[in-house]
């Protein structure tokens, strides 16, 4: 008798505890409601985490879905530090201009990073993907020039501070920002990108230049070949810093940066002496590249974090649908026509420019007018591209991950990803390009899942938010992971 009343006593605790989670709202729902999962569930250490995606490699699972929703209120997530741009530090000429630009108080990465970098810290700053990291760096790097300008010999073409991008996209929009910011401050904004490098040092510019921002290629050809002149650069911020420090980047980026006299934290004083190195990603590797250590002592950085890195946005919803190869084409243009139908601007992510290009042209085939933009595409046929989707004559942008990194789109309300990124560090970075600070509440990220290496991925993304983990191995070097994973493959054979 006793042992039937333990029995029934542990049935009843376990059906009210489930019952308990159920009125809760869930964390993720499923095509299958048995793979729910709610705020305070766990799971056992023996049974291990049952995921709705666990069956996801049978070809009979093809429409079946999950939803990871949004677990924190937009004005939750978007909260800002208590502190106000006074009480940080800033000078009275750039509270004028925060007024005038209607920031209110600074996000938290702002109030984070202000200080560091002022007091000539080499700086590492990671934060989410849409917190404000742009400013961040910006306004301690402005109130140093405004300070320094007037004790600097003005030079043509040495600028005070540089801030170098991967890419043109990148690089214009930060330039954009800096002279939105520099308008009335008596500062001088210059953006160099790649395409006519080569007629740049045929007949090379001549201007006065105080903050240049700039994609790596183009600068390290004109400072080799001393058109640019970087004896005055005090500042330099490799914004999108992961991908600079990729083995595409580093020995380009490392060659370049050991002519700056990078210091392990620079004398502030009027005129300063050496220069400062502040490193910005959404997903910047716990452990840096060796090769980092020839330009910058890595014990040096002051690292500067918020505690949402390496997470899903918890503001956004994330679907994530497992489709057969021949069925995306379809589920895209209903989706695509249901956001044309709410005036919803997407962007949809493919893998490869084919992919990208085949996209473009089906949407279009089909009265859905619709722009692409890849990295293959030659200099004069990329440009005005992503204008003419950030400025709203187009409202659907078909791209590859030249579109997901820094790009601050706020119009973005819904990405699409076409073909399911292959490292956790691009999803992060594509999901980024909506719900940012200043974007329309219901912003989504939609995931078509078809093949095995994408589903694995998924599984170890909805594994890390039922545990409620970091994602794992947010790492940006790809290049390196390529070579490792053809490695394995090898030695298996």
């Amino acid at each position: 008798m006793s042992k039937f009343r333990d029995i029934y006593k542990t049935s009843y605790c376990r059906y009210y505890s489930v019952q308990k989670l159920n009125k809760k709202v869930p964390i993720i729902t499923c095509k299958r409601s048995e793979y729910n999962h709610y705020p305070g569930q766990t799971y056992s250490k023996f049974d291990g985490v049952k995921l709705a995606s666990e069956s996801w490699f049978h070809p009979k699972s093809k429409n079946d879905y999950f939803v990871i929703h949004e677990q924190s209120s937009e004005n939750e997530y978007k909260k800002t530090s208590r502190r106000t741009f006074e009480e940080l530090g800033l000078c009275p000429q750039l509270l004028e201009v925060m007024s005038r630009l209607e920031y209110s108080l600074p996000t938290e990465i702002q109030g984070m990073s202000f200080k560091p970098i002022l007091q000539g810290h080499n700086t590492a700053i990671t934060a989410e993907t849409g917190c404000g990291k742009t400013l961040a760096y910006l306004l301690p790097i402005i109130q140093h020039i405004l300070e320094w300008k007037p004790s600097i010999a003005e030079d043509f073409n040495s600028p005070l501070a540089v801030v170098i991008t991967p890419s043109r996209e990148l690089a214009a929009q930060i330039g954009d920002i800096a002279r939105n910011i520099c308008e009335n401050l008596n500062i001088n904004v210059s953006t160099l990108v790649g395409g006519r490098t080569k007629q740049k040092m045929l007949n090379p510019p001549i201007e006065y230049c105080d903050l240049l921002v700039t994609t790596l290629g183009a600068y390290s050809k004109l400072v080799t070949t001393g058109i640019y002149k970087i004896h005055n650069v005090h500042h330099v911020v490799l914004d999108e810093a992961d991908t600079l420090l990729d083995d595409s980047f580093i020995e380009k980026l490392s060659h370049l940066l050991k002519k700056f006299s990078i210091c392990y934290k620079v004398d502030i004083q009027t005129p300063p002496s050496g220069c400062q190195v502040t490193l910005v990603s959404a997903t910047l590797p716990h452990e840096l590249p060796q090769a980092v250590n020839s330009f910058v002592q890595p014990e040096s950085l002051h690292t500067v974090t918020t505690n949402k890195i390496h997470r899903l946005l918890p503001h956004i919803p994330h679907k994530f649908i497992r489709l057969g190869k021949a069925q995306k084409p379809v589920e895209l243009l209903k989706l695509v026509q249901a956001d044309m139908n709410q005036r919803r601007p997407v962007m949809i992510f493919s893998n490869k420019t084919a992919t990208c290009d085949f996209v473009s042209m089906f949407l279009n085939e089909n009265n859905i007018e619709c722009v692409n933009l890849n990295r293959q595409m030659i200099v004069p046929l990329k440009i005005g591209k992503l204008e003419e989707y950030s400025s709203g004559r187009v409202n659907v942008l078909s791209c590859t991950d030249i579109a997901s990194r820094g790009l601050d789109i706020l119009r973005t309300r819904h990405v699409i990803n076409y073909d399911f990124p292959l490292y956790t560090a691009d999803y992060l970075h594509r999901a980024g390009r909506t719900g940012r600070i200043g974007s329309a509440t219901d912003c989504r990220v939609t995931n078509f899942i078809a093949w095995p290496r994408e589903i694995q991925l998924v599984q170890k993304i909805e594994t890390a938010v039922r545990k409620n983990l970091v994602l794992p191995n947010v790492n940006a070097n790809i290049r390196r992971q390529i070579e490792d994973r053809i490695a394995k493959m090898s030695v298996k054979v």
